[in-house]
């Protein structure tokens, strides 16, 4: 018996895609369900029935689909290694959300290979919304759940230069004041344009089709960021963190249109201490195109159940 093939990212990346529509049906019939199950898990954070529904489903289709290949998800574990191909799940991204019948939460798959993640899908059914991206094939978004029929947008970031004009969004004041970054934030809204805690998932796809010009979090997990790396990059766009660790290992992450990648990310930089900071440090591909470009030329998107 020979061994298979190994799949190419085009392969790969429309896996993710059927996938993230299978997972789609699951969340969205337990979405504002009367019968919700919901628990507290050891680390104080909710998690649902369905949380639990639609990680099952995304692994046991890796597991039939790519059967040498490791999972890591937020609701049944598995090794963060960084070596060979490694998918990274997070079932439904904004679980809190999801149990108060905001729409603001999706399902995120990425794919991994030697520690950095080079396919990511991002859906987010109840905003009738998807994403999705690779290394060398793009980023792209398309409207989903209403019947339009209409092509997957290709996505770039905004081309804004300057912080003065720079919309930003950062997660929660209590994960800055938790992270001792409070005083930071405070000083980089007195720089900018405008902020906003658009929140968990959402607005680092803002990020990617040129709403918003940064994001800044912390406290984040690999399955937190994973998916949206590849999509940013490919869309033009710029993500490091704030300590030696590149993303999506880090829990910090600063993730921008690249072009002012640098002033925020010197907003929250800290020299080599107490905390062992050491400021930004950025992964291979990391560099946006200097005219705000998507990093890539990929003339047409990969979709469920095609190859590029």
């Amino acid at each position: 018996m020979t061994d298979r093939p190994a799949p190419d990212l085009a392969d790969d990346l429309s896996l993710a895609l059927a996938i993230a529509s299978d997972a789609d049906l699951v969340s969205l019939e337990r979405f504002r369900a009367q019968d919700l199950i919901v628990e507290t898990k050891p680390d104080a954070t909710p998690v649902t029935d369905a949380d639990r529904a639609v990680e099952r489903l995304i692994r046991d289709r890796i597991e039939a689909s790519r059967p040498g290949d490791r999972v890591l998800g937020e609701e049944f574990g598995g090794e963060a290694s960084r070596e060979g191909r490694l998918w990274i799940v997070d079932p439904i991204d904004g679980t809190k959300n999801f149990l108060r019948g905001v729409p603001i939460w999706g399902t995120m798959i990425a794919l991994a290979i030697d520690g950095e993640p080079v396919v990511g899908v991002v859906s987010a059914p109840a905003l009738h919304r998807r994403w999705w991206g690779a290394r060398g094939l793009g980023a792209w978004a398309e409207e989903t759940g209403r019947g339009t029929g209409a092509s997957p947008a290709r996505l770039a970031v905004s081309g804004v230069a300057e912080l003065a004009d720079a919309s930003v969004s950062h997660g929660s004041l209590q994960m800055f004041d938790g992270a001792g970054r409070l005083d930071e934030l405070i000083a980089l809204s007195r720089r900018v344009w405008r902020t906003r805690s658009y929140g968990d998932v959402w607005q680092y796809m803002l990020l990617a089709e040129g709403s918003l010009d940064a994001v800044i979090e912390f406290d984040l997990k690999p399955h937190d960021l994973a998916a949206h790396l590849p999509i940013i990059r490919e869309a033009g766009g710029r993500v490091t963190s704030l300590d030696d660790e590149p993303a999506p290992w880090s829990p910090s992450v600063v993730a921008t249109n690249g072009r002012i990648h640098d002033a925020v990310a010197a907003m929250f930089r800290r020299d080599t201490g107490a905390n062992g900071s050491t400021g930004d440090t950025s992964s291979t591909g990391d560099t946006a195109d200097p005219a705000g470009r998507p990093a890539a030329d990929a003339a047409d998107p990969v979709r469920p159940g095609t190859t590029a």
